[in-house]
């Protein structure tokens, strides 16, 4: 019994022990308030600009916005968003492969040619870092 009560305190200490890191990310340059800013963090090449990890919705103010996200592993990230201004869930394109609405990734990552790279946006958290970022659209 001595044993067990041991191997759960250590399994329990281990857990909370663990650093949980945190993103506070503010964005700026929107070019009005409608609709709402839709962001999505990633934690993996593959999965850039397509399923996001975590998701958030915010709404803009005094063309400004602010998301934060909490209680991430220690890991490499990116950031994507874009302003829904027509508030359709959706980023709208131009002949199917240009964005019609503002976005924006982490750094500041810009496309040539396509989309921006992993490479270009991802960032590192790690031993319980709060980590914050600007964006600008």
């Amino acid at each position: 019994m001595h044993t067990i009560l041991i191997y759960l305190s250590l399994l329990i200490t281990g857990t909370v022990m663990q650093a949980q890191n945190s993103v506070e990310v503010s964005f700026s340059d929107f070019k009005n308030n409608n609709g709402h800013l839709r962001v999505g963090l990633y934690n993996d090449a593959d999965s850039f600009l397509g399923k996001a990890y975590k998701s958030a919705k915010s709404e803009i103010s005094n063309k400004e916005a602010k998301v934060k996200f909490t209680d991430l592993p220690d890991g490499v990230y990116a950031i994507s968003c874009y302003h829904d201004e027509d508030d359709n869930g959706e980023l709208n394109m131009r002949l199917g492969m240009f964005p019609k609405e503002p976005y924006g990734t982490s750094n500041n990552a810009r496309g040539f040619f396509g989309p921006p790279k992993w490479e270009d946006a991802k960032f590192e958290l790690k031993d319980g870092e709060v980590r914050k970022l600007e964006i600008n659209l």
